[in-house]
């Protein structure tokens, strides 16, 4: 998906409590135009930008919407998307044309440029829940050719009163095949009602917690939909309970060790960098391949701010 909201958002991140968590209040943001969808958006944060290499976290929650993201461009990023209810078809400049839908995963690399976009499949208003996340490309993997990927078939990992669906990284024996270039995890839980579970992980990650549904107590911390539950690494097991059941999705990674700048639909390492990407785009550069199916239709890009873009900096 395209970020409308294209202010640098500079970023000095604070502590967490002593117990090395810290609860994240979403924000809403229009997506695709007034008639598009709004989505609550929890990463990047003022407070965090990142969580280990995922730099964005979008949740869409519309029960009757349309999509309509045109061709727009990306740079030194992958996209991950995660519908929960209704299916999106996804066209990109590799030639890619599918459609995803609940229980699948699109997984798009952009390495130095790629466009893509994304509809609802129908022209009728329907439910459209879904994540959407970008994960930010090392400085080693930040010129990989773009491609695409998608995953029909995830691995599961299963413990007493849990069952984790692996989108990326490994949960146990759980492998995912999708393609990553950092330590990462992405993860979608369900905890049964009335269930206690300790669920092993790297202590070298740290994680995050986004509840889809109902309630879950994750280490000593109550969640419902909305927040997300930031933990610092340094834990081997996540303690989990839930009185009625939950759906949540867990992130996690080492944390990220390079910085980044991040405007609109680019990460990049300086100014420079996005703003070559910004030019680049809009005078129709081959970078960006084209998308079959649209024409000359096309997002273009916010005009940069009148200052110089910095990095995103963190101090946990």
């Amino acid at each position: 998906m395209t970020r409308l909201d294209a202010a640098n958002e500079t970023s000095v991140c604070r502590a967490p409590d002593a117990s090395g968590t810290k609860l994240l209040e979403a924000r809403e943001v229009p997506l695709g135009g007034v008639r598009g969808l709004s989505v609550h958006r929890t990463l990047p944060q003022r407070e965090l930008p990142m969580i280990g290499a995922w730099c964005f976290l979008d949740r869409f929650d519309e029960d009757h919407a349309t999509m309509r993201v045109l061709p727009h461009p990306h740079t030194g990023l992958q996209t991950v998307t995660w519908p929960l209810d209704g299916d999106i078809r996804h066209r990109d400049s590799v030639g890619s044309d599918v459609v995803v839908r609940p229980g699948e995963l699109n997984i798009m690399t952009s390495g130095a440029g790629v466009s893509h976009s994304e509809f609802s499949v129908g022209d009728e208003a329907a439910s459209m829940h879904g994540l959407q996340l970008w994960v930010a490309l090392p400085s080693s993997a930040a010129s990989v050719p773009a491609a695409f990927e998608q995953h029909t078939d995830l691995p599961v990992h299963r413990a007493p009163g849990l069952r984790a669906t692996v989108l990326v990284g490994a949960l146990g024996e759980a492998v995912s095949a999708a393609t990553v270039h950092t330590p990462l995890l992405g993860a979608d839980i369900v905890v049964d009602a009335g269930s206690s579970v300790e669920l092993p992980v790297d202590a070298s990650f740290e994680h995050g917690v986004l509840v889809i549904e109902g309630d879950v107590r994750v280490e000593e911390v109550d969640l419902v939909a909305g927040p997300l539950l930031y933990l610092a690494h340094g834990r081997g097991r996540l303690a989990l309970s839930s009185t009625g059941g939950a759906r949540f999705v867990l992130l996690g990674g080492t944390p990220f060790p390079e910085e980044l700048v991040m405007w609109w639909n680019f990460v990049g390492r300086s100014h420079d960098d996005i703003a070559t990407a910004r030019d680049d785009w809009e005078r129709g550069s081959p970078r960006f391949g084209t998308v079959a199916g649209h024409g000359t239709e096309r997002i273009p890009a916010p005009p940069l701010p009148n200052v110089r873009l910095t990095p995103r900096r963190r101090t946990l």
